[in-house]
């Protein structure tokens, strides 16, 4: 039985690709639903109409909707640490120390990062009419569930650490440098334009609520309009589709470069064999040439000295040889040049 055309390492490589590709379709296929599940959403904005809108819905409620309005809190807003008079609904204040880790393989220093402390914060906060007359609010329920959090970055600042000499020399001695803290602060400021794609409920109380789908879609809360939202998704699900592609085009190339190899070591076999058959037709047509020696000319073979000289060793050209000697050989090198053979072709001699 002939053994797989396809080595240890190109499998390896094969499934590979092909898992990667799998995964990135995955991921690509997750996107375009929840991108296509945005496109067929109703688009609303907030205004005194949306009570009458839910009350006419069976069950209250809007299961997916886009929804636009202005940041508002319900009671009191979160001030910044940083800028008295910048107030938000959520804030994220994070910590990150940056080092210099030595690679002694690349003979580098390559950078590295570590979160020292990361706070969320929140209050409750509604969605207005950008109108003054309009007085209608939607509650946002559960932001912290949405897909990614609607934050701007409102403070950064790097802080540089001093070193000693010992510290320097210890430094290099254990292949760690510190490079520095980055402090940031994030918030959802108070009056930002949002979006809030979910499920949009009229309580019993007469109170709307905007809140995390109930059959387990993707909850959005976005900076902006929703069509950024759709051309940055867009952009996200194109990205994972064309990794798929490339890495199955990856296993394809595998595929086809093991099924050439095969071709060409069958195609190799096949012309041994064409080469034994013209080698057998001649010894069966030749006249026999006695072992004792006698009779030994200039087209004797240099080996046994018994059988003409049946063959050409090639790339050298040297004639000197029967093919059973050349089928002997211990190496194959030319007896003559001790040149490499790289094929050998029958001689025929009229």
């Amino acid at each position: 039985m002939d053994a797989l055309p396809v080595t240890s390492g190109e499998l390896l490589c094969l499934a590979s690709s092909l898992a990667v590709s799998g995964l990135f379709y995955y991921l690509h296929r997750k996107k375009a639903k929840a991108l296509a599940r945005i496109q067929d959403a109703p688009k609303l904005q907030v205004d005194d109409g949306l009570p009458d809108l839910l009350s006419a819905t069976s069950g209250q409620c809007l299961h997916y909707v886009a929804l636009e309005g202005l940041v508002l809190p319900a009671k009191a807003a979160l001030s910044s640490q940083h800028h008295e008079k910048l107030q938000g609904v959520i804030q994220k204040l994070v910590l990150k120390e940056h080092r210099l880790i030595w690679n002694s393989l690349a003979r580098s220093w390559n950078e590295s990062e570590r979160v020292v402390s990361e706070q969320v914060y929140t209050v409750p906060f509604a969605l207005a009419s950008p109108s003054a007359e309009a007085v209608t609010q939607v509650s946002v329920e559960s932001p912290l569930r949405a897909a990614r959090l609607p934050l701007e970055t409102v403070y950064e600042h790097f802080q540089h650490p001093t070193h000693g000499f010992k510290d320097l020399i210890s430094h290099y001695l254990s292949g760690e440098k510190p490079k520095g803290l980055l402090e940031t602060e994030e918030m959802l400021q108070v009056g930002a334009s949002l979006t809030g794609i979910g499920e949009l409920a009229l309580h019993p109380d007469g109170t709307l609520h905007l809140q995390p789908p109930s059959d387990g879609s993707d909850y959005f809360l976005h900076l902006g309009d929703w069509q950024t939202l759709l051309a940055e998704m867009e952009s996200v699900s194109s990205f994972w589709k064309g990794a798929a592609v490339l890495c199955g085009l990856t296993g394809m190339a595998v595929i086809l470069y093991a099924l050439c190899r095969a071709y060409q070591q069958r195609r190799h076999k096949q012309e041994q064999e064409e080469q034994r058959r013209q080698f057998e037709a001649l010894w069966g047509n030749g006249d026999t040439v006695s072992e004792s020696g006698e009779g030994a000319s200039e087209d004797t073979c240099i080996i046994c000295l018994t059988r003409p000289r049946e063959c050409v060793l090639l790339c050298c050209g040297h004639v000197c040889c029967c093919f059973r000697c050349y089928k002997a050989l211990p190496s194959h090198t030319c007896p003559i040049c001790r040149s490499p053979i790289d094929r050998v072709v029958p001689l025929y001699q009229a």
